[in-house]
């Protein structure tokens, strides 16, 4: 085979320029040509190669010559196409199409009973074309000399001995008898008399006889001699009057290759078959009314099994999209074309059918529109990623926003189809724009399918835009009016669970879902009962791993080396004073600065910075006392009078928690809002802040008890005065320990004494006033603004 194929190489380096390139060799039988597999090397595509040596077979080289003169002179569809030849004194080259020996199929009986009545409607017609158009006689019609081409039809070749019966001097009259096998397939009056006696005879009985050995070949496989002429045996019923006529003994009597035809073709003829009447109605398809289009459409899908793989897709795939693109054959031809693509192979797939598809969707016809999307799970596997998200899906979206509320529908179902498709950035940011329009759709359908295609695309989605967008799109369809919506929001929420913190289940989910428990509808009733347990479950199981407290316990050895009350309360003090006392020990162990003038003198009363909602403060109507004469029984009662304060309490937790829901609120509502362009679009981003400094403690007029007991422990260290002196000095002097009290009681003494001293060298502060910041504190792991509009 090597040495053959070296032998070819270098035949063609010697002879004329043949650009084509020799392959594998093909096996034939009862020719005088070598065939092989061979390419063009311009572009690389298929052809079929036909050698002759002239020397090896310089007898029948008048046979080759005429073979390629007749190729090239006789042009029909059903004859071998040649593209090109070469003849040298050593060779003879001829390149056609990429051909398959019909003895293959045959053999192997790869061929049913209607793809043979097909093929054989094929080569009768080109014979009768040869016979009757171009008054010749074949003279070489059988098996060895058919084949099929890429497309599955069958063609004719064998053209060695092909003449004019014009032409005395037809090469069929001197050189048939050296064709391979020629007295095994030669009719009686032949083998009788020789070739001559076709002058006197019907132009068509010879190759009528050819035809019906044919007949009995590819029926029953194999023409051993002309014994079996005559026999029916495998031959269709429908058939053997009409094939006993074309082997008629009686060269005059035979029936003619066009009365065979006509015979075949009439009602209820074994040519009368949807299969050929397909193939001779494909090509003028774009030319056929609608009700003729549709018709051939129905007969096509009845007859698309009987079809070979490769005649749809050389041959009636092409006709079929010219028709979808330009001839209006709409969905009825679309949906063929995608039963056609499923059988072709990928490369034909990607040169045929994903350019048309990837034009059609920018097609602005509805129907078209709605056929790509119900046909979209049949080519998505062999749609590239590339193209679906840069070329399909920006011309997709339109269908979002349609007027139409089925292109709208079927929009939203194909999204799930592409999904796999789609870049991250495509998924979290345009889609999800899209899908917030259609969630708020006056369409009940649309805006439940929408619901249901946030709950199976979320695995898709970001963490952060799970947390944020699933949550709010949800709580809003709970709410829906449309009882199908709030099931199928119910439903997407047990679907989703997984992707839900433990603390938004908590705080978010369930809050949602307990409106359900009472709804209207049991089917709602009883999907927000088996959501609300799936929910409950997990919470419970979260609670379990949880510790007992979360306040920081504090290590063995800073216990040790601190004094006791200043760290915390001591442990065997059961005392009701003995909480406080450690925690205002506590923040003078925390406290920094320098002390500043207090708001509350007795004679200054500045304007309460409090909110107007915060009750007064009952220092404001308690008259001034002496700090230094103050019983046990007054610091009791001083200590249970509740104050404001500006510290976090329980009170402002409480505030902060339902500023939360607010917020929460505001976004869910945001939802209901989707008819703005900006839904889903990023929060313009905000100046800076400038980092204030913190403010300085402030006890807004907390009963110091840390400055209470330094007092009473500077008291205690000074000696006690004389009785007789006691009252009259503390009524002409200031006291200094009762003006170091005024920055902090504000209550200094009894006296007129000690308000000048309080009023006169104190002066005010003027602080700036604090800032309340109403806005929820934003979670920590938030690092851009999706999902705001959820």
């Amino acid at each position: 085979m090597d040495f053959l194929k070296s032998a070819v190489a270098s035949a063609i380096s010697k002879g004329p320029p043949f650009p084509y390139t020799f392959g594998d060799r093909v096996d034939v039988d009862n020719s005088i040509w070598t065939l092989y597999n061979g390419s063009k090397r311009e572009d690389g595509s298929s052809c079929s190669i036909f050698s002759f040596d002239v020397a090896a077979n310089k007898s029948r080289l008048p046979l080759a010559k005429n073979a390629v003169r007749k190729l090239r002179t006789l042009r029909h569809p059903g004859v071998i196409k040649i593209l090109d030849s070469v003849e040298t004194e050593t060779y003879i080259y001829i390149a056609t199409e990429r051909l398959t020996p019909l003895r293959w199929h045959v053999r192997r009986k790869s061929m049913s009973t209607e793809m043979i009545k097909w093929g054989l409607y094929s080569a009768a017609s080109t014979l009768k074309f040869i016979n009757d158009e171009a008054s010749s006689v074949h003279g070489n019609f059988r098996l060895s000399s058919l084949f099929t081409s890429e497309s599955g039809e069958w063609k004719v070749g064998g053209l060695e001995v092909l003449s004019s019966m014009k032409d005395d001097a037809a090469i069929i009259y001197t050189y048939s008898s050296l064709l391979p096998d020629s007295g095994r397939y030669a009719p009686s009056e032949v083998a009788k008399s020789g070739w001559e006696i076709i002058k006197r005879q019907p132009i068509s009985a010879v190759d009528a006889y050819y035809l019906g050995t044919l007949i009995f070949e590819v029926f029953n496989g194999e023409f051993i001699s002309s014994d079996q002429v005559g026999q029916t045996k495998n031959i269709p019923p429908s058939m053997q009057q009409s094939y006993k006529r074309l082997v008629n003994g009686n060269p005059k009597a035979r029936s003619s290759v066009g009365a065979f035809l006509e015979q075949g073709r009439r009602s209820g003829g074994f040519f009368a078959t949807s299969l050929i009447q397909l193939t001779e109605g494909i090509e003028s398809l774009g030319l056929k009314s609608e009700g003729e289009r549709e018709e051939f459409l129905s007969e096509l899908n009845e007859a698309f099994e009987d079809f070979p793989e490769e005649f749809l897709n050389i041959k009636v795939l092409p006709e079929l999209l010219k028709s979808v693109e330009f001839g209006g054959g709409g969905p009825k031809v679309f949906s063929v074309v995608m039963k056609i693509g499923a059988k072709i192979p990928d490369e034909d797939y990607d040169t045929r059918i994903i350019p048309i598809v990837n034009r059609l969707f920018s097609s602005q016809d509805r129907v078209i529109r709605v056929c790509l999307l119900d046909n979209l799970p049949l080519m998505i596997d062999h749609l590239p990623q590339k193209l679906v998200n840069d070329k399909i899906f920006p011309q997709m979206v339109t269908g979002f926003i349609d007027v139409a509320p089925v292109v709208r529908e079927q929009t939203v179902k194909a999204v799930l189809t592409i999904i796999t498709k789609l870049s991250d950035r495509t998924i979290n940011g345009e889609l999800l724009k899209y899908l917030a329009k259609t969630s708020n759709d006056e369409q009940p359908g649309i805006r439940t399918n929408t619901t249901i295609c946030l709950g199976k695309i979320a695995k898709y989605l970001s963490t952060n835009t799970r947390q944020k967008v699933l949550a709010a799109a949800f709580a809003r369809s709970l709410r829906d009016p449309f009882v199908h919506a709030r099931n199928a929001a119910l439903l997407a929420l047990g679907a989703t669970s997984d992707v839900f913190t433990d603390d938004d289940c908590a705080n978010k989910i369930l809050p949602a879902l307990c409106p359900s428990l009472v709804d209207k509808e049991k089917i709602v009733r009883d999907q927000a009962n088996k959501t609300l347990d799936l929910y409950l479950n997990r919470i419970r199981k979260y609670s379990l791993t949880l510790p007992d407290t979360a306040i920081p316990q504090p290590n063995s050895s800073e216990a040790a080396g601190a004094a006791a009350p200043r760290m915390e309360t001591p442990q065997n003090d059961t005392s009701w004073a003995g909480w406080a006392i450690s925690s205002f020990t506590n923040k003078i162990s925390t406290a920094s600065g320098q002390m500043q003038n207090g708001s509350h003198g007795v004679d200054a009363k500045p304007k309460d910075d409090r909110s107007s909602s915060v009750p007064p403060s009952a220092d404001t109507a308690r008259p001034a006392t002496s700090t230094g004469s103050a019983s046990a029984l007054h610091r009791k009662a001083l200590a249970t009078i509740p104050l404001p304060s500006s510290t976090p309490s329980a009170d402002a937790s409480a505030s902060s928690y339902f500023e939360d829901n607010n917020a929460e609120d505001e976004s869910v509502d945001a939802w209901a809002e989707m008819g703005e362009d900006s839904f889903f679009d990023a929060p313009t981003n905000t100046e800076p802040q400038s980092a204030k400094p913190a403010n300085k403690f402030d006890d807004r007029g907390e009963p110091d008890f840390a400055g209470w007991l330094a007092a009473q422990s500077q008291t205690k260290s000074k000696a006690p005065l004389p009785k007789g002196l006691s009252k009259a000095s503390a009524a002409t002097n200031g006291r200094p320990a009762a003006a170091g009290r005024s920055t902090t009681t504000g209550s200094v003494g009894s006296g007129a004494g000690a308000k000048k001293l309080a009023i006169g060298p104190a002066k005010p502060m003027v602080t700036a006033p604090k800032k309340i910041d109403t806005k929820p504190k934003e979670a920590a792991d938030v690092d851009d603004g999706w999902g705001d509009g959820w």
